[in-house]
């Protein structure tokens, strides 16, 4: 459902395939929204506007301090859904270089985080998270651990140091409880966050396969053997 609302003159490199439900044209968003969608009930309807953001946010929510044209060249321009991941789609949009990570590896990552169900909000970025020198301090965990989300896991598994990938992360694969990693380290966004997700009201509707959804762009920055 999500990626069939990706609009192709507006997000790069996604499948036909994957937009034959889109009507090509150019419009503003309110417009793109309602081409993109057959008639619908209205909780359904619902549930697509709140992925809406992704079609209309795709291309601006890219890394730009972090892709330089020629690194951008060498992306992927399909997502992809990663082995045995439960749904995670994936976009390279840098390739690494060197070893790929184990379980039980430590690793360190940047990312920024958003809410599918809140339009698009960024809840969380390490790039703000800051060390006592005032550079950005990145996430650290050991892979396999089960204290990260599946879908974080799964996306960090087959990377490569120095890569950047996006990806779309299925509630199934995202936040279960309200103590997985990684946490914003703000409480008013904690509460947030949570709050939308498991919002007793909208599960009792039926919102459950969206609320939840989550799109991370991912660097692995450094991994360690223990």
């Amino acid at each position: 459902m999500i990626l069939q609302c990706f609009a192709p003159q507006q997000c790069f490199g996604v499948p036909q395939s994957l937009t034959n439900r889109f009507v090509t044209r150019k419009s503003s968003s309110s417009e793109t929204i309602s081409a993109c969608l057959p008639p619908l009930s209205s909780k359904t309807r619902r549930e697509a506007l709140s992925l809406s953001f992704i079609s209309a946010t795709c291309s601006s929510l890219l890394l730009p301090a972090l892709l330089t044209p020629a690194s951008a060249s060498s992306a992927i321009s399909d997502f992809f859904e990663l082995p045995n991941s439960g749904g995670v789609k994936a976009l390279d949009l840098r390739l690494g270089s060197g070893e790929v990570p184990s379980n039980g590896d430590q690793v360190a990552i940047h990312y920024y985080g958003r809410l599918a169900a809140k339009q698009g909000w960024r809840f969380d970025s390490t790039y703000e998270h800051k060390d006592q020198n005032g550079e950005p301090s990145p996430f650290v965990f050991i892979l396999g651990s089960g204290k990260v989300i599946s879908g974080i896991e799964a996306a960090v598994k087959s990377m490569k140091i120095g890569g950047i990938r996006r990806v779309i992360i299925p509630p199934s694969q995202g936040y279960q409880s309200t103590t997985q990693e990684p946490l914003p380290p703000n409480f008013f966004d904690r509460q947030r966050l949570f709050t939308t997700i498991f919002n007793p009201t909208r599960l009792a509707n039926g919102e459950g396969s969206t609320l939840g959804t989550l799109l991370f762009d991912i660097e692995l920055v450094s991994l360690r053997h223990q």
